[in-house]
């Protein structure tokens, strides 16, 4: 018996201290990743890779999320492949997997590679064009009425017809003898003096209601701080940003024209800002504001987005190919920077010279420094996909994707999307989940993970979403409860991990964001710490930073083992 007791004896101490064990060291991370952004259009690109494979490696991270357009391989070119096939040999080699990052829509380059037209696309309603000499080109209704448009007219340093402009007489002045066009400017200093750095002017205008504009001004900088500080922004009265759009100008350049476009959506008054906010140093000057109406600049043609073309007087619907030439914007790029296509009148149709049009179309937008969201109502979009994901298998065969469904900024616009009747949350949900079923034809085991804020309420699942119209709230309710969610918003992170914990999702956090010390991926993990479902951590650049990727893994392992 006493053999029997000390064996009894023993596994209890090994219990014991095994329980012990675990009660004092961090959680175990299976998937330990490190995010990397690569075109594989040059040799280097695998070079760098391989550097950044043999560090995750030797410091204990075991996952690539790899960003290289693989969801555009039918349109690669064959050294693509090569340079491909050389990084999954390379991984292979040091027990790194790869995790292929796919299928975004709110950044929809992949999918607008195929058809530009698949873009999300905003309403134009009735908008005025009068036929002349076989054309039939916009005529604004009514024109936009900009006072002082020239910067010329002032009382004192006060400028006249505009709402505000930030402290005339000590950040804004009238300038005589630096300016774009006769007679005077309006230029701006010292606003780092004061607390918020505003050096801003707006002017409220009328507007029409579900019109497209473009708003042009001139711009000059003088090393302005912080660079790429100068916004337009054009607001609608309850305070809904119209242009979410980076014009990128210089800290010092001479005069250079920004241009860039906006819908008025529902609203008759918009306010146009133009300035700096948040200014540190240097100086600024502005002229000569123009804003017009525009017509049929860069219309999509789809399914779900149809053009009309209607008789003012008369109400007759006329038919493109038969009365009208097909409407395309040749140069669609998004932008506002070049001239709208005209209606050309067919000679053997019944439009007439002289005759007024009411035309309506819908027209795609880049926002910010030009991303563009594909519209997830159209069905061709999922086709392109199903494309995709059976290359992806046959070139890769990875077991786990990352679907790049971040910032969907645009949306529920277009007839295809009102036509379901459905919520944005509704619609992102179906858009989720068709994703998934698409990757799992090809891979009936892969695991499936997703960025976590157009799902988050704590982050992007709302309404009044940059040019979305609907509501985000509740999206979490459509999707696969097998998904796992990545969440990356460092700030609200304990609310975010708690949120998808509590719905049963798994969670991984994409840290780090291109920081000087690893204060971030501390903060993650003391979160995940407290995670049920938590799997894992990745060291997440958007700038290319791997200097801290080696103290990372280090962290990483560390936490894991500590006492």
């Amino acid at each position: 018996m006493r053999p029997m007791v000390n064996v009894m004896r023993c596994l209890t101490l090994t219990l014991f201290l095994t329980l012990l064990c675990s009660l004092c060291q961090g959680k175990d991370y299976p998937n330990r990743w490190v995010y990397v952004s690569r075109s594989l259009n040059r040799d280097s690109d695998v070079v760098d890779i391989k550097s950044i494979v043999r560090t995750a490696s030797e410091h204990g991270l075991n996952g690539m999320v790899l960003a290289a357009g693989l969801d555009r391989l039918d349109r690669r070119p064959r050294h693509y492949f090569e340079r491909l096939s050389e990084v999954a040999q390379i991984c292979r080699q040091s027990n790194i997997e790869i995790i292929p990052i796919v299928f975004s829509v709110g950044y929809g380059g992949s999918i607008l590679a195929q058809d530009r037209n698949l873009s999300a696309g905003i309403l134009v309603k009735d908008a005025l064009f009068v036929v002349e000499s076989g054309q039939a080109h916009l005529v604004p209704d009514p024109a936009v009425k900009v006072q002082n448009a020239g910067f010329e007219k002032y009382d004192g340093n006060r400028l006249t017809g505009y709402r505000f402009h930030d402290r005339p007489g000590e950040v804004s002045f009238r300038d005589r003898r630096i300016f774009k066009s006769p007679k005077a400017s309006l230029r701006f200093e010292n606003f780092g003096k004061y607390e918020h750095g505003h050096a801003r002017v707006m002017q409220e205008l009328k507007v029409h209601p579900h019109r497209c504009y473009r708003i042009s001004c001139w711009v000059r900088t003088e090393q302005l701080e912080p660079e790429g500080s100068f916004r337009i922004s054009v607001l609608s009265p309850d305070g809904r940003n119209l242009a979410p759009w980076d014009p990128t100008v210089p800290s010092t350049t001479n005069w250079r024209n920004v241009v860039m476009g906006f819908n008025s959506l529902n609203y008759d008054r918009v306010r146009v800002y133009l300035g700096v906010w948040g200014g540190k140093s240097g100086r600024f000057w502005i002229d000569d504001l123009q804003v017009e109406e525009v017509g049929l600049l860069n219309v999509i043609r789809r399914p779900g987005t149809p053009v009309t073309v209607r008789s003012e007087e008369t109400g007759m619907i006329y038919k493109e190919g038969k009365d009208f030439a097909a409407i395309t914007d040749q140069r669609l790029n998004f932008r506002f920077d070049h001239d709208p296509p005209a209606i050309k009148i067919l000679p053997a149709g019944t439009i007439k010279n002289g005759e007024h049009l009411r035309v309506t179309y819908y027209h795609g937008m880049a926002i910010n420094r030009g991303q563009v969201t594909a519209c997830m109502s159209e069905p061709k979009v999922y086709e392109i996909w199903k494309n995709q994901a059976k290359l992806i298998h046959e070139h890769l065969a990875p077991a786990r994707y990352l679907l790049s469904m971040d910032e969907i900024r645009a949306g529920g616009t277009c007839r295809a999307c009102k036509k379901r009747k459905m919520t944005m949350a509704q619609i992102l949900g179906d858009c989720v989940t068709k994703q998934v079923e698409i990757i799992r034809e090809v891979n009936p085991d892969a695991e499936v993970l997703i960025w976590s804020d157009m799902l988050d309420p704590n982050h992007n699942a709302h309404d009044n979403y940059y040019l979305v119209e609907g509501d985000f709230a509740g999206s979490w309710n459509y999707v696969p409860k097998d998904l796992v969610i990545v969440c990356w918003y460092y700030r609200k992170r304990i609310e975010s991990l708690k949120f998808f914990s509590s719905l049963g999702f798994k969670t991984l956090a994409g840290a780090y964001y291109d920081g000087d010390n690893l204060d971030n991926p501390r903060g993650w993990l003391e979160a995940l710490e407290h995670t049920p479902g938590a799997c894992g951590i990745m060291y997440t650049t958007w700038r290319n930073k791997y200097k801290l990727l080696a103290p990372f893994g280090d962290l990483v392992t560390d936490y894991r083992n500590k006492k």
